[in-house]
């Protein structure tokens, strides 16, 4: 294990910015966002960026490939950006659990060879979460915000930065920060973790049960009545799919730039009324609908092909932004009766 003192942080942030671009939370007019690092920029006390870390691996917007047609002739162009190594610091164990739950999807056979080489380029460096927040309930999905993990995994703590290799990469990431860094012993990060753990346990959503979710529960809930109220108010704006870090859908669309036709990928959302709509029509017409397939897939649908591991990670967002306060904690709490009283 290594550390330095939090006044340090910009020499730290220094040496790595030496070896490769490196991003971090920075706080905006909005909230923090992830910016490139450069001297004078500041990392955010923030506990969580408005957008997820998904967006290094999985953007909002890529493009894919381009067309230029002559004649009968098309030339196909690849766009696809050559990928360098790259560092994340400051990500929240909440968005690295997400990480793995899109590597099932997008690593998966056939592999999205966009978001392979991005996450093969990375070096993530997660920072455990001293101060987490009224809206956190990662721990109902088993996540520990006290051990992030990551590559290299830090710990806050009376003012020093703890820092400690979880990979291979991770391991010759430090190494090549030892003259900004010291040697430390476990014992103050381990107070600390120790710490965080307590905090969490006196949160208001600590309780969050999943027991009565997960694989198998598609005939107990599909036809609950209850998602007429639940989806009664639902203005299907796609704030809480924009927000999620496990979220995945997208769309590709062409471009006729005038030059030419650009074809790209972006985000789409299970909440808009055309998602999924093909010739003859759309399979899900009514907002009930479309607001039952979001919910149903992150506590239903997915643990069911997915070994149990449920789509939400617990990270909050979606307390946080949605316009009429309508969110995955409070569909627990509905459909889920006495595990969540």
């Amino acid at each position: 294990m290594r550390k330095i003192s939090m006044d340090s942080l910009s020499a730290l942030f220094e040496a790595i910015s030496g070896t490769m671009p490196l991003f971090l939370p920075v706080d905006g007019k909005e909230g923090a966002s992830y910016k490139k690092w450069e001297p004078g920029t500041e990392y955010s006390k923030a506990l969580n960026t408005n957008k997820s870390a998904k967006d290094f691996f999985f953007p909002q917007v890529e493009n894919m490939m381009a067309f230029k047609t002559e004649g009968k002739n098309i030339e196909v162009l690849d766009l696809k950006e050559d990928v360098g190594p790259f560092a994340i610091f400051g990500v929240r164990a909440c968005d690295l659990a997400s990480f793995s739950i899109l590597d099932r999807v997008f690593l998966s056979d056939p592999v999205d060879s966009f978001y392979k080489a991005r996450r093969d380029n990375a070096v993530i460096i997660s920072v455990a979460c001293s101060r987490p927040q009224e809206t956190c309930f990662c721990s109902a999905f088993s996540i520990d915000a006290a051990a992030p993990g990551g590559d290299v995994e830090c710990v806050m703590a009376d003012g020093m930065v703890y820092l400690e290799a979880k990979t291979e990469k991770g391991e010759a990431f430090l190494k090549n920060l030892e003259a900004v860094t010291e040697a430390s012993d476990e014992r103050a990060a381990e107070a600390e973790q120790a710490k965080i753990r307590e905090r969490i346990e006196k949160l208001p959503l600590a309780n969050l049960s999943t027991d009565a979710f997960g694989g198998g529960k598609t005939m107990e809930y599909f036809n609950n009545p209850l998602w007429d109220e639940l989806s009664a108010n639902c203005l299907g704006c796609g704030t809480c799919t924009f927000v999620c870090p496990t979220c995945q859908c997208y769309d590709i669309k062409d471009y006729n730039t005038g030059k030419g036709v650009q074809r790209f990928r972006c985000w789409d959302s299970c909440m808009y009324s055309d998602f999924t709509k093909m010739a003859h029509g759309n399979i899900r017409n009514s907002q009930k609908e479309r607001f039952r397939q979001r919910f149903m897939h992150k506590l239903v649908y997915f643990p069911e092909n997915n070994e149990g591991i449920f789509g939400c990670v617990g990270c909050g967002r979606c307390l946080a932004k949605c316009p009429i306060s309508m969110n995955i904690v409070k569909v627990m709490k509905t459909l889920g009766g006495a595990d969540n009283a």
